[in-house]
């Protein structure tokens, strides 16, 4: 369930936590780390920290990861032509 809807964010471009944690609503901050350690330990995202204080993590879809959108693409237009014939 939040894998896809991070996948769909990060589609867009690169994304630090806090964004990720506004844009998929009702994910709480243990579930969002585990998915993005389980999906950088994939090859899906890639996790850049940058030395600062405070420290500033930006998490970005590897090849692997944009190689999804096809398939989301294919689920999003399934979703919409199930919708409109109900």
């Amino acid at each position: 369930k939040w894998k896809v809807l991070i996948i769909r964010d990060l589609l867009t471009g690169t994304k630090r936590f806090n964004e990720l944690m506004r844009s998929v609503s009702g994910i709480t901050q243990k579930v969002l780390t585990s998915h993005l350690r389980a999906m950088e330990k994939n090859g899906l995202v890639t996790r850049t920290v940058y030395p600062e204080v405070p420290p500033k993590v930006e998490y970005t879809l590897t090849g692997t990861g944009y190689s999804l959108k096809p398939i989301l693409d294919s689920m999003y237009t399934w979703g919409n032509e199930y919708k409109s014939g109900l």
